[in-house]
């Protein structure tokens, strides 16, 4: 593979879907996530500021925000891949 189509593949725009998105600095997010190259965008992204959980943040990846879970509207959030501690796919969008 050239330098030309390996820089190529790198900036291809990949979508991830629902996402959480666990990132340092205790920043945890959810929302539509697309990855392009060494950036992540989320849209739609909602601040998980209070989890509301009794089984961590797989429950909210499973069955979504419970009554007790505090979400902050936050917009599109761009943060770069060196950020992101990982990711938990959400079985739906919130």
């Amino acid at each position: 593979m050239t330098k030309e189509q390996l820089a190529a593949k790198q900036m291809e725009e990949t979508n991830m879907g629902a996402q959480i998105v666990v990132m340092d600095r205790g920043y945890v997010y959810e929302g539509n996530v697309t990855r392009t190259g060494d950036m992540i965008t989320i849209q739609h992204a909602k601040n998980i500021r209070r989890w509301g959980t009794t089984k961590g943040l797989g429950q909210l990846a499973a069955a979504g925000p419970q009554p007790n879970t505090i979400l902050d509207e936050a917009g599109t959030v761009q943060a770069p891949m060196r950020a992101v501690i990982h990711f938990i796919a959400c079985l739906k969008p919130w």
